[in-house]
């Protein structure tokens, strides 16, 4: 069976740099519209939120954030790439392979169908990133290899069970929008399904390495680091804005560092390309509580 399509990387030329790159601007959010119409689930009960776990044809990832559109339609966001069909070394989105769109998702917990985990919901994938650039003819080198979201539509029967804060840490509070310096605080909830179901493992607290590659790209540390299964995870920063997506598992120069894709850049390609008119990040119900 294939697990998380989490990728093992080769895209670390960017990487090594990157505290010599670093922003010096201080993090600026953007407060996204809280959406009326929809009457999300209580934090503590929801089975569809940020950290669930996603099974695209076997392979696991992580949902990251909760995103609506102008007619009211809830999507759960998480990585391109859950949805590739090559090699884990296949990064670059401008030429990688991927599962269509309308491909079928389910929403999971406790681990995969065959070892005992419960679905508990599904969806649609109505936006990858990799497949729009493609069809775009992108051709810019830091979007081809961070550009890495896609979008699954959430069934109609399963949006009563959808809440958009993260567990543990609550939030977002909108969106970061000036990156991540060195040095900042940063917090994630992987939910990979090899971690046999220890919740203990999935808050996960580090530091940013900076951001580099014109703002797609921020290298981090956490403790611990995030591994296959936590691909499309969810990040915020030190004041609980959306700041990306878990997209990449270093191997060198920056050993254990993980690649987080950059949501402001992510998104606003999305909302210039994905057709969906009104496109935005869902804040949290539940507040921002940095407390490991």
């Amino acid at each position: 069976m294939r697990h998380a399509r989490s990728k093992a990387v080769a895209l670390l030329g960017a990487a090594a740099v990157a505290v010599a790159l670093v922003s010096s601007a201080p993090a600026a959010s953007a407060k996204p519209k809280r959406t009326a119409a929809v009457a999300w689930a209580p934090a503590d009960t929801a089975q569809i939120h940020p950290g669930v776990q996603m099974y695209t044809e076997g392979a696991q990832c992580t949902g990251n954030f909760v995103f609506t559109d102008g007619a009211g339609t809830t999507y759960v966001g998480y990585a391109a790439h859950c949805a590739g069909t090559g090699a884990a070394t296949d990064t670059n989105g401008c030429d990688a392979g991927s599962l269509p769109l309308g491909t079928k998702v389910d929403f999971v917990e406790g681990g995969s169908l065959a070892s005992g985990g419960t679905r508990v919901g599904g969806g649609t994938l109505v936006y990858s990133s990799w497949l729009t650039m493609q069809k775009l003819g992108e051709t810019d080198e830091n979007t081809c290899a961070y550009n890495d979201l896609a979008l699954v539509k959430v069934d109609a029967g399963d949006v009563a069970k959808v809440n958009p804060s993260v567990p543990f840490w609550g939030g977002p509070t909108g969106i970061n929008t000036a990156g991540a310096p060195a040095g900042d605080t940063v917090y994630s909830y992987g939910n990979s399904s090899l971690r046999g179901g220890i919740e203990q493992l999935s808050p996960k607290q580090g530091l940013s390495l900076g951001t580099d590659s014109d703002g797609w790209n921020h290298p981090v540390y956490t403790v611990t680091p995030g591994i296959p299964g936590d691909s499309g995870s969810a990040y915020l920063d030190a004041e609980g804005n959306a700041l990306g997506v878990l997209s990449t598992v270093q191997l060198a120069p920056l050993v254990g560092a993980n690649g987080v894709g950059d949501l402001h850049h992510e998104l606003t390609y999305a909302q210039a390309n994905s057709g969906l008119s009104g496109l935005a990040l869902v804040t949290g119900t539940e507040p921002f509580s940095p407390i490991l």
